[in-house]
């Protein structure tokens, strides 16, 4: 068996894994866009390195876009074969695949319509919504947290990983000739404190490992220290400024922590009288699926709508869909909070709420997770001073602020944790994926001195046989 890296080799986003049995069948480990990668965005997504038509199976670790976002177009470029992922990726993907198919539309009007005054010609969208659709339609569930047979040569288990809803690290069992070889995709690693989602469920022993890296170099702050860090930011802003505070957020996940965290405070009555809005129509669908399937909450948030009710609802927070009244949010002077897609600030509503709101100093941008250094979140986290939004430049006068307490990624030291049931001895190898090259070494180094010695870090197009 060969594995091949066609996506978050040396990066964090396109993941996509390639495995290609002695027999001749192709599976296919997640199908996600590039994003933050500026211009390269487009080639990247637009060529696989790889026959679409040649894929016999995909499996899905979660339905983040840099996860699942190509599922279309691999769809329209000829795969016909099943995508299984679970009930909650499944869930995510019937919103989000079709937003995506949307965005880009959107998006690409302001940008061929600048083509069209330089005599360029039109760029097309990846895909579009049938395509998207089409894909919904090859989508098959898989158990949680068991085990279930593709064909008679692969067995997968899926684990809860605690990264969004659904998401999950994938166990293969797979029989070649008259041996069987065990490989795990750790998919995204969450967090062993998520406010809302169940605590990922450690891997159990496997001779390969495919294991993200995004914070490899890194540790998080204490959990306890979110909510302090957010009401002080509300209060520089929104009381002592007078100001608004815009806060791109993926809306799986990190945009749900954030309203917890607001309702928390609120019903603790530290929150000022301020309107909160969540304006994302795929925010407000994402949070409206996540309240359908309480399956994957912990204890804890449990507990706390049995006392307080709806952990996504309280005075003054407004879901926003129409496009009308998201314009109109622009135009309000009074102190506010906009919740908005996308995290990395390069797609969807977010980047006109940012246009209208960087060149005020009274108004503070807060990051509240990872941004990749070339898109537009990843610039405003690094210090530009100046950026370009939708073709006009402008000056950062805004504060720029940081938060990665919501991060759905564990930390270096959680991501070791993680991988507790290995005896190091009995993992032959370690691809390193999902992560910047600096951090990727980093972390490289920390997991050598716990033992493991095979660590790859590959890159994009890289294959390795798997004996």
């Amino acid at each position: 068996m060969k594995v091949t890296f066609w996506g978050a080799a040396r990066t964090v986003t396109g993941s996509k894994h390639l495995l290609t049995l002695d027999n001749g069948k192709n599976i296919l480990l997640d199908c996600g866009l590039f994003q933050g990668e500026g211009d390269q965005n487009m080639n990247l997504n637009s060529h696989w390195g790889f026959d679409p038509n040649s894929i016999d199976y995909v499996i899905l670790s979660h339905a983040h876009i840099d996860h699942s976002g190509l599922l279309p177009k691999l769809v329209k470029d000829g795969f016909e074969g099943n995508i299984y992922a679970t009930a909650g990726t499944i869930a995510l993907c019937n919103i989000m695949l079709l937003d995506s198919a949307r965005i880009q539309e959107s998006d690409l009007k302001h940008v061929n319509e600048r083509r069209k005054k330089r005599h360029e010609k039109p760029i097309e969208p990846l895909y579009d919504e049938e395509d998207a659709k089409k894909t919904l339609s090859l989508m098959k569930p898989l158990p949680l947290n068991r085990a279930f047979q593709i064909d008679e040569d692969i067995h997968v288990t899926t684990l809860e990983n605690g990264h969004i809803l659904g998401s999950v690290s994938v166990i293969l069992k797979i029989k070649e000739n008259d041996s069987k070889i065990s490989l795990t995709f750790t998919g995204d690693i969450g967090r062993k404190d998520d406010a809302i989602l169940n605590h990922p469920i450690p891997i159990p022993q496997s001779s390969y490992i495919i294991c993200e890296s995004t914070y490899g170099n890194r540790l998080h702050a204490k959990q306890d220290d979110v909510e302090a860090k957010l009401m002080e930011i509300v209060h520089q802003t929104c009381v002592l400024r007078k100001g608004k505070i815009i806060i791109p957020a993926f809306s799986i996940d990190r945009t749900q922590e954030i309203i917890y965290a607001l309702d928390r405070l609120s019903s603790a009555g530290k929150l000022p009288s301020i309107d909160v809005y969540v304006d994302s129509p795929l925010s407000v669908k994402a949070t409206r699926t996540m309240a359908k399937h309480k399956e994957y909450f912990n204890s804890n948030i449990l507990d706390y709508i049995t006392k307080d009710g709806d952990p996504f609802c309280f005075p003054n927070l407004h879901y926003v869909e129409g496009v009308e009244e998201s314009k109109k949010i622009n135009t309000m002077k009074k102190p506010c909070i906009i919740i908005s897609a996308s995290g990395m600030a390069e797609a969807g509503r977010i980047k006109h709420h940012i246009a209208n709101n960087i060149e005020n100093e009274n108004n503070t941008i807060l990051i509240v997770g990872y941004a990749t250094p070339g898109s537009l979140a990843g610039r405003l986290k690094n210090g530009s001073t100046e950026v370009r939004i939708f073709g006009t430049i402008y000056n950062v006068k805004a504060q720029i602020a940081t938060m990665e307490n919501f991060s759905a990624h564990g930390d270096y030291i959680e991501m070791i944790d993680y991988l507790k049931l290995q005896d190091p001895d009995k993992v032959r190898k370690i691809f390193l994926v999902h992560g910047e090259y600096e951090t990727q070494k980093s972390f490289a180094e920390k997991l050598v001195d716990k033992g493991y010695l095979n660590i790859e870090i590959p890159n994009k197009g890289e294959t390795f046989t798997l004996n």
